[in-house]
């Protein structure tokens, strides 16, 4: 009796129940671990699910299939079709498609260049356009290494009022400190790599042995970037703002001066690094200060504001003594 029981047991376990989801007990079905089968909730069968479509996978994307985009962007951008990585296709004007051929000029025009990623810091590529699709030029200055002799003392000042200055020497021992390299395109690379690692005043960009600098922030005036090199040793490095060299030896006669002292006037304000300068040229022309507040006068008025060395503050001018007063130290400037 007792092995006819339990081989009843044994059948009606091994049976399969057709009223349920799961074909041996009739359990409830529920997804399985492996792909295209069901298991049962309550025994743990496994059967194949009989509505399961099997996908295709393609390969696994590897560095040649990279390449290959790659390769394509390139012949895309070769040929100029920028309108279809933009996703524009049709319904342009012939203004607009004019206007976009334009832009598509102008843009592989501003792409031209070469950096090391690993060494350099950057910014992301901005290109500006004028309402008229010209290019506008965002250099507000540079600094040129024109010899590679360097001798010890170099220095690149960057000034903007309110913002302090900031200091960069040659001197590899330094935090802010460059080092001169075998030609001036390496001591160029050095200074700008400096530069974008320390300043939150300009980015720079490198052009053969220039360094082109650019405003950090939209909301500040380039007039008032003061960029000031100084060389005692000779002439290795110089720095030009507006199409003007700002090496004092540069400066041959008066009407140079002047022009420089417009520049440095065209916000007012004659900063320490520029009144440095200032001195500089003026030792070079014998312009005394009487005849210096003079020509500040006919460019500014009586108007023009000095950078006080003690305390930042803002210097008035009293021409009547050919000097600035700062209210806040007591002192002239």
């Amino acid at each position: 009796m007792g092995i006819r029981k339990g081989r009843r047991e044994a059948q009606e376990n091994l049976s399969v129940n057709e009223e349920g989801d799961c074909p041996r007990c009739g359990g409830e079905k529920q997804p399985s671990t492996m792909e295209g089968y069901l298991v049962c909730a309550r025994c743990s069968y496994e059967w194949k699910d009989p509505d399961h479509v099997s996908k295709s996978f393609k390969p696994p994307e590897n560095h040649r299939r990279d390449e290959e985009l790659i390769n394509e962007f390139k012949q895309e951008m070769e040929q100029g079709h920028l309108s279809d990585i933009l996703g524009i296709e049709k319904g342009l004007s012939s203004e607009q498609q004019k206007s976009l051929s334009r832009l598509e000029d102008k843009w592989m025009s501003g792409m031209s260049g070469h950096f090391n990623a690993a060494a350099e810091e950057r910014k992301p590529l901005m290109i500006s356009f004028d309402d008229e699709d010209n290019l506008v030029d965002t250099t507000v200055g540079s600094i040129t290494i024109v010899a590679n002799g360097f001798d010890g003392g170099e220095e690149v000042r960057l000034e903007y009022p309110g913002f302090g200055t900031e200091f960069y020497a040659y001197d590899e021992a330094s935090e802010t400190g460059w080092r001169r390299g075998r030609s001036s395109e390496d001591t160029a690379r050095s200074i700008t790599n400096v530069i974008n690692k320390f300043s939150k005043l300009v980015y720079a960009n490198l052009e053969g042995s220039t360094i082109l600098l650019e405003l950090r922030n939209s909301e500040f005036d380039a007039a008032s970037l003061v960029i000031f090199v100084d060389d005692p040793g000779g002439t290795d490095i110089v720095a030009e703002k507006g199409g003007v060299s700002m090496d004092p030896r540069d400066v041959k006669i008066l009407e140079d001066y002047r022009i420089v002292v417009q520049i440095v006037l065209e916000d007012g304000i004659i900063s320490p690094s520029e009144d440095q300068m200032l001195w500089a040229m003026r030792q070079q022309l014998g312009i005394d200060d009487t005849h210096h507040v003079q020509i500040v006068q006919q460019i500014f008025g009586n108007h023009a504001l000095k950078e006080c060395t003690g305390c930042g503050e803002m210097a008035d001018l009293y021409p009547e003594y050919a000097a600035w007063y700062c209210s806040t130290c007591e002192s002239w400037c």
